[in-house]
């Protein structure tokens, strides 16, 4: 039996998880205009404990959402998880932000793009297919009206960028689902515990978050 907390904070969403092999026991997060990670996180952590009985000490593994995301989320959740694994003599998994997010699609065919906003039309992306493998890595890209023309599959875009997005792609077969906005904790529980299984973990003392662009320093 394997506990593992799972801390998501790459963007607005201050999202927390206790999964039980790879099964989400409880999720506490909130998405807010501003950023409310440095107050919720450690208030969220204790609820989850608090609500399920359970004790940092049964926890086999701490995950935290790697990136690319904003700077100051990215510091705070990252900082948090390496304390924990320090203070229990745990390992640290780090899961692709990108992916967490393309998880909260359940499609039967096509290509998921999780999107996260930077600045101007620019966007972190990648492609992921119906069963979430990737298939393009983590990129910055500038959208314009000729991306991903050359794919007529049917392509599903999601993430806090899609009212922008939505100018400029617009080929038919580009569909937008709105009510996935945020990558979640619950989407990190199946992650983390297949990375757990493979003893897939970080260096406790030198990971550190993918910004991917050195001007998310700014956001």
């Amino acid at each position: 039996m394997a506990y593992i907390l799972n801390i998501e904070t790459a963007t607005k969403n201050c999202s927390v998880s206790l999964a039980k092999n790879g099964v989400t026991v409880l999720c506490r997060e909130i998405a807010e205009q501003g950023y409310s990670h440095a107050e919720k996180l450690h208030v969220f952590i204790e609820e989850l404990f608090k609500e399920t009985g359970t004790s940092l000490q049964e926890l086999a593994a701490i995950a935290v959402s790697k990136g690319p995301g904003s700077y100051t989320g990215l510091r705070i959740g990252v900082s948090t998880a390496k304390g924990l694994c320090y203070a229990l003599g745990i390992p640290l998994i780090s899961v692709d932000t990108l992916q967490v997010l393309a998880k909260k699609v359940s499609v039967e065919n096509g290509w998921i793009v999780p999107m996260i906003d930077a600045r101007r039309m620019e966007v972190y992306s990648a492609v992921f297919d119906a069963r979430h493998n990737k298939s393009k890595d983590v990129q910055a890209e500038i959208l314009t009206e000729e991306s991903y023309v050359e794919m007529t599959e049917p392509i599903y875009f999601v993430g806090d960028c899609q009212d922008k997005c939505q100018t400029v792609l617009t080929q038919a077969n580009f569909h937008f689902l709105p009510e996935i906005v945020f990558p979640s904790a619950n989407e990190m529980s199946a992650l983390s515990f297949e990375k757990f299984s493979k003893k897939d973990f970080e260096d406790v003392a030198y990971f550190e978050p993918f910004y991917l662009k050195d001007f998310l320093l700014g956001k």
